[in-house]
């Protein structure tokens, strides 16, 4: 752990960690192939990377929220990719360890409260488009409850936020199905926490989810700029993405 996160934690009482592969071809949005070329997955994943980092600072800046952040980074911290964020956008590196994404989370919580924060979220970066109000809600929400979620609409959840380390909200989950979030909340009512619940938003999983999200970086292209929601980055990526994925079924 870098001096950085010692000097700061007196600051800060809540952690926002944006849970990260590296973008490698072949290892990232696999479920995007073969329509997508292993490049062209790892591309957007990348920029999907770029966005989180980008939307969380945006969001500590402009409400002035009591958040250190953190990168938790797979397959290793080492990896250049995450030594480039490090030093361009001022997060903390972290390693997941865990056989499992359960098993990953649930070290990062235990990691962070260990360290004295208390309130700690974990969110995926599949949510490119997600409102800057989004992760303001989700700190404050802790402040209230033991637990927020805020709820993928294939049944997942993009973001997830404790006040306290709950193993067993990670224990026995069929990772990747469709009743993840269902089970986690059963899961939360049985311990006794105490649950918000955040708007649900899309993540990006099936050639159906990254359609919908090229149309949606369509429309907001035509907001006036102040306006616009996507990075020029991605919205870019998106756009060269539905040209090649035209030309590919013609």
């Amino acid at each position: 752990m870098s001096g950085k996160t010692s000097e700061r934690q007196g600051k800060m009482s809540a952690a926002m960690v944006i849970f990260a592969k590296a973008p490698v071809p072949g290892q990232v949005k696999t479920r995007l192939s073969p329509a997508l070329t292993a490049d062209e997955a790892a591309t957007l994943h990348g920029s999907f990377v770029l966005d989180t980092l980008e939307r969380t600072k945006a969001a500590v800046g402009k409400f002035k929220l009591p958040i250190d952040r953190f990168l938790a980074c797979a397959p290793s911290s080492s990896h250049v990719f995450f030594r480039i964020m490090e030093a361009r956008h001022g997060v903390t590196l972290l390693d997941q360890q865990g056989d499992d994404l359960g098993a990953r989370m649930h070290h990062t919580f235990d990691s962070l409260f260990a360290q004295g924060y208390q309130r700690v979220c974990l969110v995926g970066t599949d949510v490119p488009s997600l409102p800057l109000t989004h992760y303001r809600d989700a700190v404050e929400s802790l402040a209230r409850h033991d637990l927020v979620i805020g709820p993928a609409k294939d049944g997942g959840y993009y973001l997830i936020g404790l006040t306290r380390p709950c193993p067993d909200l990670f224990t026995d989950i069929p990772w990747s199905t469709d009743r993840v979030r269902a089970i986690t909340q059963q899961k939360a009512a049985a311990t006794g926490l105490k649950t918000a619940l955040l708007p649900a938003w899309s993540d990006v999983d099936t050639l159906d989810d990254l359609q919908a999200l090229i149309d949606e970086s369509a429309a907001d292209k035509k907001r006036p700029k102040q306006e616009r929601v996507f990075s020029m980055r991605t919205a870019g990526t998106l756009e060269l993405l539905a040209k090649r994925l035209r030309t590919r079924h013609t």
